[in-house]
C-alpha cells in the first residue's frame, strides 16, 4: 500500500514542479495506472469490500459448537 507522503510526493511533483506525468512515473517507480489514481485522491483510498464476507455452512451452529 502506497503513504500519505508517497501521494503528496507525487503530487508535488507534477502540479508544482511541473515534471510531466511519464517522468514522474518513472522518477517514483509507480505504474501510469497506480499513478493517475495518486493524482486523482488527495490520500489513499481506503478498502471498501464489495461483497459481504463469506459465512461458513455451520454458521447457524456456531454459537453451539462455542458453547461446548
Amino acid at each position: 500500500m502506497k503513504t500519505v507522503e508517497l501521494y503528496a510526493r507525487v503530487r508535488h511533483a507534477v502540479q508544482v514542479e511541473g515534471i510531466s506525468r511519464r517522468a514522474a512515473a518513472e522518477r517514483f517507480g509507480i505504474n501510469a495506472r497506480t499513478f493517475s489514481k495518486m493524482l486523482k485522491f488527495t490520500v489513499p483510498p481506503g478498502y471498501v469490500r464489495r461483497k459481504p464476507p463469506f459465512r461458513p455452512k455451520l454458521a447457524e451452529f456456531i454459537g453451539i459448537i462455542d458453547a461446548m
